[in-house]
């Protein structure tokens, strides 16, 4: 193959942008050109509630479609949309340094400065978990739509604020806007926030060894133990599930949470080991929280 590779993207501007930053590295790193090709996928186009639908696999699936067809190259995505399930016919070729881990708030002022009753709109379980749990005197919105959009609810009061992944606000340039990041001792992320994913049809091994160029090891161990939990809790990308790992040299620190629908109550657990075994620390971890009840709280349903 000489011609530019064809890389899948959804057609949002975080996607395309993204997707945009992946290609510009690759080229960077290899010379090879790299076309983008936009794809809608069902998390684009429905209007339903995708924490209602499980989340997990409604950004995916289309781009994944298109890669079997060979209509594609290869395909980028935000890892936290990924299933955690492997699907044999594609492989996960390399997944870049991790941006900003953490969400982040745009607002007229902080979480803890909000007045109470303010509405603060976000598409998370997770997330929602979380800030009951930080300021439980605030209105929760479920929200659709793209960042801009999103923002543009609290530019045209609307809601007085909405959460975000913050590594998508850098990508956009929008990183002005944010009141606050919440660091991991207030709001967990998502298994896999601020990292990418690329993914090639399993039998493309032309690309594997070209595109694995992209991929950072420390990244992938941290991901890998993050994704390892949300696994073994057998909960979808949707759930109220938070993870994040640290690497360093060899060690990996881990810490991951359930937390229940009203915020009132988590099961908050840590470990720490070598990199080179991130996947059994994500499962064993994984094992004492529903051995604490996790189990139990991602069945609650809210009031």
């Amino acid at each position: 193959m000489t011609g530019p590779l064809r890389l899948g993207t959804r057609r949002s501007p975080m996607a395309t942008t993204q997707s945009g930053l992946v290609a510009a590295r690759l080229t960077e790193l290899t010379g090879r050109a790299v076309e983008l090709v936009g794809v809608t996928t069902f998390g684009d186009v429905t209007k339903g509630d995708l924490a209602q639908m499980g989340g997990t696999g409604v950004f995916v699936s289309a781009l994944r479609d298109k890669l079997i067809e060979g209509a594609v190259d290869f395909a980028v995505h935000s890892l936290k949309d990924l299933p955690t399930a492997p699907d044999p016919r594609i492989a996960l070729v390399a997944i870049p340094p991790r941006d900003d881990h953490r969400d982040a708030l745009v607002a007229g002022a902080k979480l803890a400065d909000l007045p109470s009753g303010s509405k603060v709109g976000t598409g998370s379980p997770r997330r929602i978990a979380q800030l009951r749990a930080l300021r439980p005197d605030l209105e929760y919105v479920p929200i659709r739509g793209n960042a801009d959009t999103r923002i543009g609810k609290v530019a045209s009061g609307e809601l007085q604020g909405v959460v975000l992944a913050a590594a998508g606000l850098r990508r956009l340039g929008r990183e002005a806007e944010i009141a606050q990041f919440f660091e991991v001792d207030e709001m967990l992320p998502a298994p896999g926030q601020g990292a990418l994913a690329v993914e090639i049809r399993a039998d493309r091994a032309d690309l594997a060894d070209l595109l694995g160029v992209l991929d950072d090891a420390a990244t992938r161990a941290a991901v890998t133990a993050e994704r390892a939990v949300l696994n073994a809790l057998e909960a979808g990308c949707a759930a109220p599930v938070g993870a994040h790992s640290v690497v360093t040299g060899q060690d990996l620190n881990l810490t991951a949470a359930v937390i229940a629908v009203d915020g009132a109550r988590a099961v908050r657990k840590s470990t720490a080991g070598s990199s080179s075994t991130a996947m059994d620390l994500g499962r064993a971890l994984a094992a004492e929280m529903i051995a604490e009840g996790a189990g139990t709280l991602m069945g609650e349903q809210p009031q």
